[in-house]
């Protein structure tokens, strides 16, 4: 290839990407930005499940909590000052897209497994894996299966809209294996059918398997999951495309709480941290750099965020530790995880 092929092949590229950035959808100047209605509205709205222990689950009395409720706290400390402005709406499988696209929510942190249809085609813009997980099955003992192979022939309980309908087809197809899909509107009506004896099994993500195992079964030990993970299952942070600002917010604030767990530094230290000699944890907390600034943020920005939530490690083991969830591929990069915060500087 000669030089001046080359040239104009990298101008030609060039101006591709250029159109392919102009055909982005942005904020026009009749647009509020997202994170310009946020504070102004004084709230940040979360989508999240009915119900999924450990993840998105409220009490009786309506007191929201989770993983991804943490999420959803750490965004509003970063913005807003205070973890405790925010509006959780909970939204079905099915349900929970649409409410980002129409702008009913903020942005999505929803046990939404990141893959590519749902990143180029529905209008939202993943960030962020905010947990990997797998598809498994949730079994009765009584009915003595070890493995996937022996649900040849059964009727299998899922929800509908996620992608462990699709999942579960390829994978019976794949191994010569038959099954009745048992499909309802939503997880809870999918769990109830399941723990009535409806179907002969329960597919979902191993965490939800291990919270329903745990906390909705009459007597856990009657229940069992099976050793097979059929599918990657990583839960994606996702933000309505063309509003990079407010992505920019969201996805740094999921970091920061990697970050923090990285430094080691909790909601119980955050404060002594701002003596800290470690020029790392003088950028993390405001007191050099301008971090903040590049985000529209308040330089403590992420001191709020440890402080009135804590780091990743916190809420995983107030959350998902108590439902018998090993951290797994979870744990951070330098403990044989892949979770992996880029460098704050």
């Amino acid at each position: 290839m000669t030089a001046r092929l080359r040239a104009a092949l990298v101008a030609a590229l060039v101006l591709v990407a250029a159109d392919a950035r102009a055909q982005q959808p942005a904020p026009t100047a009749g647009q509020q930005s997202t994170l310009d209605a946020v504070r102004a509205r004084g709230l940040v709205r979360c989508s999240a499940s009915p119900g999924i222990a450990g993840f998105s689950q409220a009490d009786a009395q309506g007191r929201w909590a989770g993983l991804d409720i943490d999420l959803c706290r750490a965004v509003a400390a970063a913005v807003l000052g205070d973890a405790s402005k925010i509006q959780v709406v909970s939204t079905t499988a099915a349900q929970r897209f649409t409410a980002l696209q129409s702008g009913e929510v903020d942005f999505l942190a929803r046990n939404s497994s990141w893959n590519l249809t749902r990143d180029v085609s529905l209008g939202v813009h993943f960030l962020a894996v905010n947990f990997y997980d797998g598809q498994a099955f949730l079994v009765p003992r009584r009915l003595n299966l070890h493995s996937v192979r022996d649900l040849n022939g059964a009727t299998i309980c899922t929800a509908a809209g996620t992608t462990t309908e699709v999942s579960t087809a390829a994978y019976f197809r794949a191994n010569n294996l038959s099954f009745t899909p048992v499909i309802i509107e939503n997880v809870e009506g999918a769990i109830a059918a399941y723990l009535a004896g409806r179907c002969d099994a329960f597919t979902g993500d191993l965490s939800g398997l291990a919270g329903i195992r745990r906390t909705r079964a009459a007597n856990p030990d009657e229940h069992v999951i099976l050793p097979e993970v059929i599918s990657k299952e990583p839960f994606g942070i996702a933000v309505r495309q063309g509003d990079g600002r407010w992505g920019d917010v969201v996805r740094w604030s999921f970091y920061a709480m990697l970050e923090a767990e990285e430094l080691r530094l909790t909601a119980a230290n955050i404060d002594e941290a701002l003596n800290s000699p470690d020029p790392a944890v003088q950028r993390f907390v405001g007191n050099s750099g301008n971090l903040g600034q590049l985000l529209g943020l308040d330089r403590r920005w992420a001191h709020a965020i440890v402080k009135q939530v804590g780091n990743y490690s916190e809420s995983f083991a107030r959350n998902l530790a108590p439902l018998g969830i090993d951290r797994g591929l979870n744990r951070l990069w330098r403990d044989g995880g892949l979770m992996y915060a880029p460098p704050f500087q």
